[in-house]
């Protein structure tokens, strides 16, 4: 009887925990079901596809891990319940069963207790009628049937008593074993649980990074697009400025021949005709890789235009009209009432001689053109294409005609190296920290639309001031200058003071270095390397390993290169400013800085 009730304890715990399997299979299911619809690609207007998608399976997955929790906690505790009432169940059965046994062990004591006196009766009358040993009395029992009688009732209290605990320790043991097997189904129910539930929210993020991520590429893709779009638009821009240029440059040549026709002389005509030619061919199609760049002048500028042929046309020099505009470009960008800073000059007569001291802006046109006539003339410029002449009239307008018959006189002309030599000599007798400008004719020629298919790079420059300083030894102008009270390891201060004369250091072209391997990260930073094997330009920086280890141990500046060899000029070369010469691609050389002149 309790054999039979114990299994249906087992029974109603085997039924429960199939219910917390069924919730596992719900759980699935609405698994099953949100993932499907994340695939299916819902989604609202407002958002995209993809982040529509996230926050569904992100949602969905919160409801699955909700259900599973609610129905861990039904389950489990309905199986607690049942599992208590099948206990309880167990052990109102062992007590109605011990009830029993007691009961059943009162009759059996008892039987017992008639049985032991009929037995002392049956003794006491052998002992009497011992002389008539096998012959009973009447009512009498048999003495061997007695003591067999005993002994089956106590072999039955002795199984009884077996029986019983054999069956109290069934019943126990079954009960135990239901308790462990529905905690450890319920146990395993809620792990499942867990790990359904983890195992959704692990799916959820992953499903939410991805869709960030594809967001992410397209918002990046969309940005690609648009700043090319943007460099598509300034490219067009530049274009149509250029075609701008080529066209005022054409207006500009066709005004200048009107003029000379007007002035006379056939000669003139012929060389403004070249130019207008050359001046549109330059514009239209570009010069070099190496050329000076042109930038057309201001409105403000162009403004004077009426103004500057008249005064061009009345000192007889109406073929160099765009020559006046790129110097007042270059003086005032046509802004002010001295446009043309003439007021310091000796055709000044009216106002004082100090800078912006004109108040006029027609007379500062007057008195600018009469100068630069003048320094035209003391050059023995020939044409508006007689480029070399061009520079050497310009540093005169800007440090004086006194420069102009010095540099004849010396150097037999122009040179930026002569421009820089004049300048520190002039600041040194004035006791000024910097005299004029050094770069004046390269700052004037580039709002000049034919000096660019006949000028040099900017690279030269830099080569030039180097080679003004051959033999100087200890460095200490170098050094100094760097901002070192005392003497140093000074090559590259040497190249930075060079570039800072040629005014690379303020445009940004060349940085400000006393450390050889700061130099080499500028360029590199720049994107403006080039190794060993590389066959240098004038003007590129060069930089040596001596002993191949990597490590940056001097710097110089590219003379040039000619025939496989190198030609440098390099400050603490033995402790002075010296020319040397390498192989190209030489294991000494480490690589070369490549500036953008």
């Amino acid at each position: 009887m309790a054999d039979i009730k114990t299994r249906d304890a087992v029974k109603g715990t085997i039924k429960t925990l199939d219910k917390a399997a069924i919730a596992g299979e719900r759980m699935k299911s609405a698994y099953a079901k949100t993932k499907d619809k994340a695939e299916q690609g819902y989604y609202a207007e407002e958002n995209s596809p993809t982040e529509y998608a996230a926050d569904k399976f992100s949602h969905a997955s919160g409801r699955i891990k909700d259900e599973g929790i609610h129905q861990f906690n039904k389950q489990g505790q309905k199986s607690v319940q049942t599992t208590k009432e099948n206990i309880g169940r167990a052990k109102d059965k062992i007590a109605e069963f011990k009830t029993k046994r007691a009961a059943k062990a009162a009759e059996q004591k008892k039987a017992q207790a008639v049985a032991e006196q009929n037995g002392s009766l049956i003794r006491n009358g052998v002992a009497s009628r011992s002389s008539v040993p096998d012959v009973p009395m009447q009512g009498e029992m048999p003495q061997t049937g007695a003591s067999q009688l005993i002994k089956t009732r106590q072999q039955g209290k002795k199984t009884i008593k077996t029986t019983a605990r054999n069956a109290e320790r069934t019943v126990k043991t079954t009960a135990k074993g239901t308790v462990k097997a529905a905690e450890k189904g319920v146990k395993t129910a809620k792990a499942t649980s867990k790990t359904a539930i983890k195992t959704t929210e692990q799916t959820a993020k992953a499903a939410h990074k991805t869709a960030k991520a594809t967001a992410k590429a397209a918002q990046k893709t969309a940005q690609t697009a648009k700043a090319t779009a943007k460099a598509t638009a300034e490219a067009t821009k530049v274009t149509v400025k250029a075609t701008i240029a080529a066209v005022k440059v054409i207006i500009a040549g066709t005004k200048a021949l009107i003029s000379a026709l007007i002035a006379g002389g056939w000669v003139a005509i012929v060389i403004i005709l070249i130019v207008v030619l050359l001046g549109c061919a330059v514009s239209l199609f570009g010069g070099g890789s190496d050329s000076t760049s042109y930038t057309p002048v201001s409105a403000e500028v162009e403004a004077y235009t009426p103004l500057i042929q008249k005064y061009a046309k009345q000192y007889g020099i109406p073929e160099y009209v765009e020559l006046i505009k790129a110097v007042m470009m270059q003086e005032s960008g046509g802004k002010g009432n001295d446009p043309m800073q003439a007021a310091e000059g000796s055709f000044n007569k009216k106002y004082p001689h100090q800078p912006n001291g004109i108040k006029d802006p027609e007379y500062s046109i007057e008195c600018g053109v009469q100068e630069l006539k003048a320094a035209l003339t003391s050059a023995e410029v020939e044409s508006p294409i007689d480029m070399e002449r061009i520079k050497l009239a310009l540093q005169g307008y800007n440090f004086g005609n006194g420069y102009i018959s010095w540099a004849k006189t010396n150097y037999g002309g122009y040179s930026y190296a002569n421009a820089v030599e004049f300048s520190a000599m002039q600041a040194a007798k004035l006791g000024w920290e910097k005299y004029g400008d050094t770069q004046y004719p390269a700052h004037v020629l580039r709002y000049y639309p034919y000096g660019r298919a006949f000028t040099s790079g900017g690279n030269q420059a830099i080569v030039e001031v180097a080679l003004t300083q051959l033999g100087n030894e200890g460095g200490q102008p170098y050094w100094s200058w760097y901002g070192f009270s005392g003497r140093v390891e000074w090559c590259a201060c040497f190249t930075s003071w060079c570039a800072d004369q040629c005014g690379y250091l303020e445009s940004g072209i060349i940085p400000k270095f006393s450390l050889c391997s700061d130099g080499v990260n500028w360029f590199k930073g720049k994107g403006q390397w080039q190794d060993r094997n590389y066959e240098p330009q004038a003007g590129d920086i060069i930089f040596f390993d001596w002993g191949n280890d990597g490590s940056i141990d001097h710097v110089g500046i590219v003379e040039k290169c000619e025939n496989g060899t190198v030609y440098t000029v390099e400050g603490n070369s033995g402790d002075a400013c010296r020319q040397q010469s390498y192989p190209v691609g030489s294991s000494s050389i480490y690589g070369y800085g490549v500036p953008q002149y």
